[in-house]
C-alpha cells in the first residue's frame, strides 16, 4: 500500500465539478512505465539544483499542531481511511502525552472553565467543517502569553458547536484519518516541524511575505480616512479590541498587519466603508521578470470570463461544498498578493492570449496572474513556468468557516497527482506550506525564533504587540535608523513538506524556516542568491536539507485517492 506508484506520462484530463483538473486515477490507480524526462522551456534556465519546476501550493489557516500533533500515531476508527507508519519514521515536534492531558491551556483560569486540553477533531463533516478562530496580528501574541503558550482559548478560540464550550475548539487537531494525503505525503518525502509564519498575522501578511519577505511599504488608498491613532482601516476584531490593517512604521510610513483588498482588483471589495491599500517595494516576481525566468500565479476564480456547472461567472463564480454546506465565492482578492504590487498586478484579469505564453513576460496583459485552470493547460502542453505559485479556490484551501481539511484534501491530491503525472516530474518539486495558523493552537515557541522585533506602542498602538520578546527586540530596534515597525516574527507555527523526487524519503527537517525561505530558494536557484531589498529573505533559514541533490532521483509518483488520501 505504501509502495510509491509509477509516474504515468500523458495527458491531463479534464474538469471536475470542483473546478479542478483531473489525472483520471483517483479510484483505481494504475502503474506504468516511468516518464522520462522531456525538455521544456523551463529546462533552458540555469540553476544550482536539478529541480527546473517549483510548484509552491499555498494553503490556508492550519497550525503545525492542527494536522500534525500525534503524527506518525493515528486512532484508525473503524470505517475510516486508516494510517499506519512506516517502521523508523522519526518523531516530530508534536503533542507529548503530558501536553495532551495537563496542557498549561487547561491551567489558565482566563480561558473559562471548558474542557482546555487538546482534543481530536473527526473527519466526519460536524467536526471536520468548524468555525473561523481568531487570526490577528495581536491575538496570536496574546495566546503566546509571553511563551507560557496557554491563552489561546482567551485569545483566540471560538466557539466549539459540538461541546457548546465558548472557545476550546482551538485546541482541537485533526490525525492521519483526516489529514491522510498530507501525513502519506511525509511519509515519502520530507517535511519540517520548524517552520513558522515570517511575521504575526493572518492570510494577507502571509501571502505578501511569501512573494516578497516583506510587508512594509503599505500604501493606503487615495481618499482613505486615518482613525486617531494614525493607523487605517481601525475596527473592532472578534474580542472587540480595536485592530487595524495598515499600522505606522515608524518611518514615516505604514506596515500591512491584517486583511484588506488591493486597490482596483475588478473583484475587490469596493463602496462606503471598504478600505483597499497597495504596495511598494519589490518581490520576487519582480526579480524573476529581470532575469526573464518564466513564473505565474495561479488561483482558482481569477478567469472572470470562466463559468462553474452551477451558472457562476465573473467576480460571483462559486462552488458548493457538502462538507461545509455552504457555497464559496472562488476568488479571494486579499489572498491574490501580486496584486498588491504595481509591476506586477493584472487587476482587469486579462487572460493570456494563449497556453503558450504562459509564464512569459509576453502573455498578452496577463502579467504572470492566471485562473488555476490555467495551471493545469500549461502542465498538459508542457509549458510549465520554472516558478508557479498555486492557490486554491475558496472551498479547497483549508481555511476554517468555508473550506475544511476534506475538501482541502481533494484539492492537494488532484495538484499533486497531476503533477506527478506530467513529463516535468523528474526535475520538480511541490512545496506545499500555509498562510497564518488561524489561531489555532500550536505548542512550539523558543524566544530565538524573534528574530524581528516590533514596539507598536512606540507609534501610539498601546497593548498591539503583547509578546514581550517583539517588544524587548523592538525597543532595540527603535533606536537604529531605518528600522520599521509591525513585523515582530517569527510568527506561528505551520505545516511545511517538500514533495519531489530529490527530497528526502521519511523525513523531518527541524532547520528553522519561515514564508520568505521559499523566495530564498528561487533565488538561489534560479537567480545566483540575489536578495529583495528590506526583505527577510536575507535571514531566511534555507529548505536546502529536505532535499538529497546528490542521489538520483526517485522518480516515482506517489498516487493518492482524493477522497481517502490513501494510496491507490
Amino acid at each position: 500500500m505504501n509502495k510509491r506508484m509509477k509516474a504515468v506520462a500523458g495527458p491531463v484530463a479534464g474538469i471536475s465539478l470542483f473546478g479542478l483538473a483531473l489525472c483520471g486515477c483517483h479510484s483505481g490507480g494504475s502503474s506504468g512505465a516511468a516518464s522520462t524526462a522531456v525538455v521544456s522551456p523551463a529546462d533552458q534556465f540555469q540553476t544550482s539544483t536539478p529541480i527546473k519546476h517549483l510548484v509552491v501550493v499555498f494553503q490556508e489557516n492550519v497550525s503545525f499542531d492542527h494536522y500534525f500533533a500525534t503524527y506518525p500515531n493515528a486512532l484508525n476508527p473503524v470505517g475510516e481511511p486508516t494510517f499506519t507508519a512506516a517502521a523508523g519514521t522519526p518523531v516530530v515536534n508534536g503533542l507529548t502525552a503530558s501536553l495532551l492531558v495537563n496542557n498549561p491551556n487547561s491551567q489558565n483560569a482566563k480561558n473559562g472553565t471548558g474542557p482546555n486540553n487538546p482534543f481530536r477533531l473527526d473527519r466526519i463533516f460536524s467536526q471536520a467543517a468548524t468555525p473561523d478562530q481568531n487570526h490577528a496580528y495581536p491575538a496570536e501574541q496574546g495566546a503566546f502569553d509571553n511563551g507560557a503558550m496557554d491563552l489561546f482559548p482567551f485569545f483566540t478560540g471560538s466557539v466549539n458547536p459540538t461541546t457548546q464550550s465558548p472557545t476550546n475548539l482551538v485546541m482541537g487537531y485533526y490525525d492521519g484519518n483526516t489529514v491522510t494525503a498530507l501525513w502519506n505525503y511525509a511519509q515519502h518525502f520530507a517535511m519540517s516541524d520548524n517552520s513558522y509564519s515570517t511575521t504575526f498575522g493572518p492570510s494577507t501578511v502571509g501571502a505578501l511575505n511569501l512573494v516578497s519577505g516583506n510587508t512594509n511599504g503599505a500604501v493606503p488608498a487615495t481618499g482613505a480616512v486615518p482613525a486617531a491613532d494614525g493607523s487605517y482601516d481601525e475596527y473592532k476584531d472578534a474580542n472587540g479590541n480595536l485592530a487595524a490593517t495598515l499600522v505606522p512604521d515608524g518611518q514615516k510610513g505604514f506596515t500591512d498587519v491584517d486583511d484588506d483588498d488591493p486597490v482596483g482588483d475588478a473583484c475587490s471589495s469596493s463602496g462606503s466603508g471598504s478600505f483597499t491599500f497597495s504596495m511598494n517595494g519589490t518581490n520576487i516576481g519582480d526579480l524573476l521578470n529581470k532575469s526573464n525566468v518564466t513564473w505565474g500565479w495561479f488561483q482558482g476564480g481569477f478567469d472572470l470570463t470562466a463559468s462553474n456547472v452551477n451558472g457562476t461567472t465573473g467576480c460571483a463564480r462559486s462552488t458548493f461544498s457538502v462538507v461545509t454546506n455552504s457555497t464559496s465565492k472562488d476568488y479571494v482578492p486579499h489572498h491574490e498578493a501580486f496584486q498588491y504590487y504595481k509591476s506586477t498586478q493584472n487587476l482587469n484579469h486579462t487572460r493570456p492570449t494563449s497556453v503558450a505564453v504562459i509564464g512569459t513576460s509576453n502573455d498578452g496583459g496577463a502579467n504572470h496572474q492566471y485562473d488555476l485552470n490555467d495551471f493545469y493547460a500549461a502542465l498538459s502542453a508542457n509549458n510549465l513556468p520554472a516558478v508557479s505559485f498555486v492557490k486554491a479556490p475558496r472551498i479547497g484551501q483549508g481555511h476554517a468557516g468555508y473550506s475544511d481539511p476534506l475538501d482541502e484534501q481533494q484539492f492537494l491530491v488532484t495538484v499533486v497527482n497531476n503533477v506527478m503525472q506530467s513529463p516535468n516530474w523528474n526535475e520538480t518539486a511541490i512545496v506545499i506550506l500555509y498562510d497564518d495558523s488561524d489561531g489555532w493552537y500550536d505548542h512550539a515557541y523558543n524566544k530565538s525564533n524573534i528574530v524581528n522585533g516590533s514596539d507598536l506602542s512606540k507609534v501610539g498602538l498601546s497593548n498591539y504587540d503583547r509578546l514581550a520578546d517583539c517588544i524587548s527586540v523592538g525597543a532595540q530596534l527603535s533606536n537604529a535608523a531605518g528600522v520599521v515597525q509591525g513585523r515582530c516574527g517569527h510568527g506561528t507555527r505551520q505545516p511545511f513538506l517538500v514533495i519531489s523526487p530529490y527530497a528526502k524519503t521519511n523525513y523531518v527537517d527541524h532547520t528553522l524556516t519561515d514564508q520568505s525561505s521559499v523566495i530564498r530558494f528561487v533565488e538561489d536557484n534560479w537567480l545566483s542568491g540575489q536578495r529583495i531589498p528590506g526583505s527577510f529573505d536575507n535571514q531566511a533559514g534555507s529548505i536546502n536539507n529536505m532535499f538529497n541533490f546528490s542521489q538520483a532521483p526517485n522518480t516515482q509518483a506517489l498516487i493518492l485517492n482524493t477522497a481517502t488520501g490513501e494510496p491507490n
